[in-house]
Order: structure tokens, then C-alpha cells, then sequence
């Protein structure tokens, strides 16, 4: 518990240096993209600090100058890390209203064009899902967990359905993401951090042409068999 205390420490001071980098950036010109890089700099060095490795699979499947929508299953506040640290392209998240709330940390979100997801206000949810909608068009990808939340037991939830819309609205392609064990490294609702390795299993994109609006729990229903059959819950 003593090493946990220590990285969760380090960890926080790394976190507030990073953010007040990224605001001071900010504040003489628009940099997403640069705060971005340095988010994902930010994310190596923790789980640097944290004695985590990942091992990558499926890293060709990620298009390169094209946007996709990254969707992941959510096990652990480390998947936001691993995600940074291990996508082989410049994406944003969708994250929600909370984190934009912590001082200097969700400024440094803002600035570095994260989109914040209000679920408890439908008429703001509608306008970030156009918002990232409009990101993707203008050709950045955009990652999500389609959870919505954290699973206490690493078995996958029930899908939110926000950015299915977006994805056929668009016409962008999914790419589903198989985060496994990362729960063993950190689980929700504890401060436990544990050394270890972790696997990302970066899918084939789905391609979201043949999908409507009425047929998207189907497109629902694909994404999360894919997920759950690198998680081997199939």
C-alpha cells in the first residue's frame, strides 16, 4: 500500500505539472494537437511510474490521416493511460462532465479539445455529440468508452448508444478496442496500484455504411462481440 501511496503521489504532482504546461501553452496560441502530444507523453510516464507495460496488438488496424472512432471496454482508470500511451494516432476523448470540473485539469482538456459529455442533460448531450461529429469530419478520430463507466468485474456493460449515432451519422468506421487487465492493475473505486502488463487488442475497423439509425443495435450489438471475444468473454 506504501508503494501505491508513493505513485499516486507522483502521479498527481505529474498530472498538475502537465495540465499547467498545457494551459500555459495555450494561453499565447491554439495548440490542440501539441497538448495532445504532451498528454501522451504525460500518459507513458505514469504508467512508466507505475511499472505497467502494454503489449500491443493489432496496431496496423489504425488508420493513419483518416478519422475512425475508437470505441474501448472500461475496467479501470489506467484504460485512459493505456489508450493514450498505446493508439498509434492523434485522437480526442469523450469524457465526462466531472473531469472538467478539477482545476487546471479540465481547462488542459478543454484546450487540448476534449468533449465533454453532460448525460444528465439531453439537449447538452445532443449538442457534444455534434460536436464530435464536427471532429471527425474535420478529420480527427475520436475515442470513447461505450460503457459509459467503469466495470467492477472487467465483464463489459451495456452499451451507450451517443456515439453509434455519430459514427452512422457520419459514415466513420469503428475500431474496437480490447483492453485486458487492467482491472488487475487498478480496479474501480481503489487507490491499489499494482505492477503488471497489459494487452490492447486493437480490432479491424467496422465499417458503419450498411447501418441506420433504426438498424444501429445491431451496429451495437457487432462492436460489443468483437470486445468481448478479445476479452474472451464469448
Amino acid at each position: 500500500m506504501f508503494r501505491s501511496l508513493i505513485i499516486v503521489s507522483a502521479a498527481l504532482g505529474v498530472t498538475a505539472l502537465t495540465a499547467v504546461a498545457i494551459v500555459f501553452i495555450n494561453v499565447f496560441s491554439t495548440a490542440e494537437k501539441l497538448s495532445r502530444r504532451i498528454g501522451c507523453r504525460w500518459a507513458k510516464v505514469l504508467l512508466s511510474l507505475s511499472g505497467v507495460k502494454i503489449k500491443i496488438i493489432g496496431a496496423e488496424n489504425i488508420a493513419f490521416g483518416k478519422p475512425q472512432v475508437i470505441m474501448a471496454n472500461h475496467q479501470s482508470d489506467f484504460d485512459i493511460l493505456i489508450c493514450m500511451a498505446g493508439i498509434p494516432t492523434d485522437f480526442i476523448w469523450t469524457a465526462k462532465k466531472e473531469l472538467f470540473r478539477i482545476p487546471v485539469f479540465g481547462k488542459a482538456l478543454r484546450v487540448s479539445g476534449f468533449i465533454e459529455i453532460d448525460r444528465q442533460d439531453h439537449e447538452k448531450a445532443i449538442k457534444n455529440l455534434e460536436q464530435a461529429a464536427g471532429k471527425l469530419q474535420e478529420g480527427i478520430s475520436v475515442a470513447t468508452f461505450p460503457e459509459g463507466t467503469r466495470s467492477r468485474d472487467g465483464k463489459l456493460l451495456p452499451f451507450k448508444q451517443g456515439m453509434f449515432y455519430v459514427a452512422i451519422q457520419t459514415g466513420i468506421p469503428i475500431v474496437p478496442v480490447s483492453i485486458i487487465g487492467s482491472g488487475k492493475i487498478m480496479s474501480k473505486k481503489s487507490w491499489q496500484v499494482n505492477r503488471g502488463e497489459i494487452i490492447m487488442v486493437i480490432d479491424k475497423p467496422i465499417d458503419v455504411s450498411g447501418y441506420t439509425i433504426a438498424t444501429r443495435a445491431a451496429l451495437m450489438e457487432k462492436v460489443r462481440d468483437v470486445i468481448a471475444a478479445n476479452l474472451g468473454e464469448t
